[in-house]
């Protein structure tokens, strides 16, 4: 945690901790562990991602966690070089109970929008998860 987050105004913590419970619900151990990856070189950034992305964005109520995470998928997958990214919230979709089917099919809706490179991109990086969680062969 850094100087300023412990320092930090009771409303500014509270994005703080409602982020981080947010992050560890959705992105588990890989959310964890990207943060982990920053604090030697940016740990600003990775308070930022926990307050705004998770703290604010994620914990608005209109979209639930499924839905956010195939809003997530489909925009990395169409940026494209994402795939570190796309690795944490393939595992995401899985943790807020998306199915294998459901992600493939998410990917594969993005392929008239994007082109095949970036969809083939973002499948390998799927079945990577998948194989990883033991998810393969699908049938």
């Amino acid at each position: 945690m850094t100087e300023h987050t412990q320092q930090a105004t009771g409303n500014e913590q509270s994005r703080y901790d409602r982020g981080w419970d947010k992050l560890k619900t959705i992105d588990g151990q890989a959310g964890e562990r990207v943060i982990a990856s920053l604090q030697d070189i940016a740990p600003d950034l990775g308070r930022y991602v926990i307050e705004y992305a998770f703290g604010d964005i994620y914990s608005r109520p209109t979209l639930d966690s499924r839905q956010r995470q195939l809003v997530t998928l489909a925009t990395l997958t169409t940026q494209g070089g994402c795939e570190a990214q796309l690795h944490v919230h393939v595992n995401a979709s899985l943790n807020v109970g998306l199915t294998t089917a459901e992600i493939v099919e998410a990917i594969m809706h993005c392929s008239p929008y994007t082109g095949f490179p970036r969809v083939l991109n973002a499948m390998t990086v799927a079945k990577q998860v998948f194989q990883e969680r033991g998810l393969l062969p699908l049938v």
